[in-house]
């Protein structure tokens, strides 16, 4: 997937980085040992076959040239955090990590080699399967959610920053930095940003339910996963990992955005049949933060007009939900 924050690299670069992570006895020669991995908005990637037959995955940061969003910044570091924790503390199978650089002397960013994981991309082939496999992976991804959850944090925020006392202070700076963002791009978020802010000020008192911050992975969705013999082979892509409410997980958007599709087979395998009605207005409140990142990012990374539309759609699903009162 193309985007501008994609910081492609030339053979010769993409060597060294191998020669530095593993010697030089084990890159072949040529160039045919590696190749980019398309998918994925953030990062470039590229998969590597060296000369013992293992294969890793080097994943770059994008440039320190190109703007990202506030959120984004130093999201290779929250990946490298959240792939420990995630090893330390659950069972959930993540890729090791073989060699880390953040050194900026053989490219201008940050950069990391971790397993190849052999198996499938559930988020590209979830449609070509029946439906009762469809709900098997999901109430898999569900169960894996939860896992992840089980993770304590001392306070809320990233996983690597000094975070926020309460979990309304961290995510209603979260909403800020995002309305920031757009602010600097000049962003057309279908609404005025002081009604934005206005709506999340007014229903911000729901989010002092949540006391005990919780590790969340956030970007749990179905091309993060990949599959192989019925089972969950691997999570990847854990850059916007942070501690906070597990009920900003991407397996209950659907709760209450249709488009996501139906989320009854995740929260089967997560344990939940359905939500509260103080449940249902913190969800509404993290689908206006999810609407604005969708409708920001498309300036960011040079997105088409059409998704524009299809963001602004979303973001307008959540503004213009039932009222509730916080």
């Amino acid at each position: 997937m193309e985007s501008l924050t994609k910081n492609r690299q030339p053979v010769a670069t993409l060597r060294a980085m191998a020669e530095r992570a593993y010697g030089a006895g084990l890159v072949p020669a040529g160039d045919d040992w590696v190749s980019e991995l398309g998918h994925g908005w953030f990062n470039a990637a590229y998969r590597m076959r060296l000369r013992d037959g293992r294969q890793a995955v080097l994943k770059v940061a994008p440039p320190p040239g190109v703007e990202v969003m506030t959120y984004e910044r130093d999201a290779m570091a929250t990946e490298l955090a959240a792939l420990e924790l995630i090893r330390e503390h659950t069972g959930v199978p993540v890729p090791a990590v073989h060699f880390a650089d953040r050194g900026r002397d053989l490219c201008d960013a940050d950069w990391f080699l971790m397993d190849f994981v052999n198996a499938d991309n559930y988020g590209m082939i979830r449609d070509t399967l029946a439906p009762a496999e469809q709900n098997g992976y999901d109430e898999a991804v569900g169960a894996v959610n939860r896992q992840l959850n089980q993770i304590r944090g001392r306070r809320f925020g990233r996983l690597d920053g000094p975070g926020a006392a309460s979990w309304r202070a961290f995510f209603t700076q979260m909403v800020e930095d995002l309305l920031g963002d757009g602010s600097r791009r000049d962003v057309d978020l279908g609404f005025a940003y002081a009604d934005v802010r206005a709506e999340i000020a007014e229903h911000a008192g729901c989010l002092d339910a949540v006391t005990e911050p919780r590790f969340v992975e956030w970007d749990l969705f179905p091309n993060n996963v990949m599959i192989r013999d019925g089972r969950i082979a691997s999570v990847i892509d854990h850059e916007r990992a942070f501690y906070g409410d597990p009920l900003i997980e991407a397996i209950f958007i659907g709760t209450g955005l249709p488009a996501f599709g139906d989320p009854a087979a995740y929260l089967r395998g997560y344990g939940r049949t359905e939500l509260t009605a103080d449940e249902h207005r913190r969800r509404r409140l993290y689908n206006v933060h999810l609407g604005l990142i969708l409708v920001i990012e498309t300036a960011y990374r040079g997105f088409g007009s059409d998704h524009a539309d299809w963001a602004r759609a979303r973001l307008a699903e959540a503004m213009t939900a039932g009222a509730i009162k916080g």
